[in-house]
């Protein structure tokens, strides 16, 4: 009873709106049935939905950093191995005391459902989850991980219980259309003070899943108040008018932009001629179409500065002019070309999009320069090469090369480099553990698995009146962090 009580004054919010306007509006680019997507493998849309919606243990603020959630507070052991946390003093929907005993249980259930994915082999140095009395969990480790918590934030480990999550927000309404409207539980439901004028400051929140050019034009009307997930092939949409009274925000993301190998035969069977793909590319050049400023280019899958100490320099090549790079790349395509009577051609797979569209024209540059003929594939078709840009979830070597572990049939991989992966996650000594991910890294390199490119690129279009928004390495934006009054 106590919930929905709670519950019915958070939705008065919706139907009334607090004082001087109504919900904050937002659009998260995506395909506009992928809002309420379940499963594992959620779209940004879902993602930001289910974070508002189904807490964890912890979870992100709007700095990206690990705030508490279902648990209100917690230790990690002198030995690295143990995190112990105690739940705070709140309800489940419908009532029920929320215990350690539950939480353990769709704990396991959540590891269970992500197994066989990327997520699922981050999270492989959980040995054991118990619940220690009625509000206290632990989670026992293999070995230490200090990004433990924030890989516990994720979205997809927040908890669900019967398809209902705990908040901070709840969705109004039974019908689930394309604007999901969104009401702040008040303090009190979520195990904190009362605060008797939540129902007049808090805002809620409407957010739909819209295509970029849509989400774009619908900001430049003033439909929407914020924009979030904007990717490298939408930027160039990423206008603000003079009327708009809206800004360009870029996240300082960290993650994979570059070029899996989908096939490994013909020209591409030798890692050698992969590498003459990537010795080619002018990276420097690569982003100075889009006027973006900052953007830091790698030729690595893991960049140097990930490792507590970076293990090899920011050039891959050793200081080498692009024209001698070129120089060395042609003559092994001139090679390969002689013996087998005809120009390589590579199909490269991009996202629609004007920046795609960029970003095609400078890699066909690139490769034109050393004999390759390129032709861009289209959607279906099948590609020799396809755009990967994936987000980080947690700053380690170990997630950049969990993205190509040979269980995810993704791309190409190494079976030895997962085979040092795995014997990190039982090596306590953190000198020794770094070690055996610099030669992982050096095995996936050698195969020549991707070309990599620089970080990935997420902004924003944030109107002015927009407040608790900040830029963070995740480019994951609380909704709840929106709707909270200033303090």
């Amino acid at each position: 009873m106590r919930f929905w009580l709670f519950l019915l004054a958070a939705l008065s919010v919706a139907s009334c709106g607090p004082s001087g306007g109504g919900p904050v509006e937002v659009a998260v680019i995506g395909a506009p049935d992928s809002l309420y997507q379940k499963g594992v493998r959620l779209a940004p849309p879902a993602q930001h939905l289910r974070a508002a919606t189904h807490e964890g243990l912890v979870a992100l603020d709007q700095a990206g950093q690990v705030v508490p959630a279902i648990a209100e507070r917690w230790i990690v052991t002198e030995d690295g191995q143990s995190y112990i946390f105690r739940l705070r003093d709140s309800t489940w929907p419908g009532g029920q005391e929320i215990t350690a005993p539950e939480v353990r249980l769709l704990l396991r259930e959540a590891l269970a459902r992500v197994r066989g994915t990327s997520l699922g082999l981050d999270l492989g140095k959980v040995r054991e989850i118990r619940a220690m009395t009625g509000r206290v969990i632990e989670i026992r480790l293999s070995s230490p991980m200090p990004d433990f918590l924030q890989l516990l934030a994720q979205p997809e480990l927040g908890l669900d219980r019967n398809g209902s999550g705990t908040g901070p927000m709840a969705l109004s309404g039974k019908n689930r259309g394309p604007i999901a409207l969104l009401t702040a539980l008040p303090p009190e439901a979520r195990g904190l003070p009362a605060r008797e004028d939540w129902e007049d400051v808090a805002r809620p929140i409407a957010v739909r899943a819209l295509p970029a050019g849509e989400a774009t034009e619908a900001f430049s009307r003033g439909d929407v108040d914020l924009v979030l997930n904007g990717t490298l092939p939408d930027f160039p949409l990423a206008e603000v008018g003079p009327l708009s009274r809206g800004t360009i925000q870029v996240d300082p993301a960290i993650g994979l932009f570059g070029l899996a190998f989908r096939s490994d035969s013909g020209f591409l069977a030798d890692p050698l001629r992969r590498q003459a793909l990537s010795m080619a590319i002018d990276r420097a050049g690569l982003i100075q179409p889009f006027g973006l400023n900052g953007w830091r280019s790698t030729s690595w899958i893991v960049p140097p500065q990930i490792y507590a100490a970076a293990p090899y320099s920011d050039d891959r090549w050793s200081g080498a002019s692009l024209d001698d790079r070129r120089r060395v790349a042609a003559a092994r395509v001139r090679a390969w070309s002689a013996q087998a009577g005809r120009e390589p051609t590579i199909r490269v797979a991009l996202p629609s999009g004007p920046g795609s569209d960029l970003l095609f024209e400078q890699l066909t540059e690139s490769w034109n320069a050393i004999g390759v003929r390129v032709v861009r594939a289209r959607p279906g078709e099948r590609a020799d090469l396809e755009l990967r840009d994936t987000l980080a979830r947690y700053a380690s070597p170990r997630w950049f090369l969990n993205q190509f572990n040979c269980s995810l049939r993704t791309s190409l991989c190494s079976s030895e480099a997962d085979a040092l992966v795995r014997r990190s996650l039982e090596e306590r000594d953190a000198a020794r553990r770094e070690r055996l991910l610099v030669e992982a890294h050096a095995a996936l390199m050698a195969r020549e698995a991707f070309i990599p490119l620089g970080a990935p690129v997420r902004w924003s279009l944030v109107r002015g009146s927009i407040r608790n928004y900040l830029p963070n390495q995740w480019g994951l934006h609380p909704l709840f962090a929106l709707s909270e009054p200033p303090t």
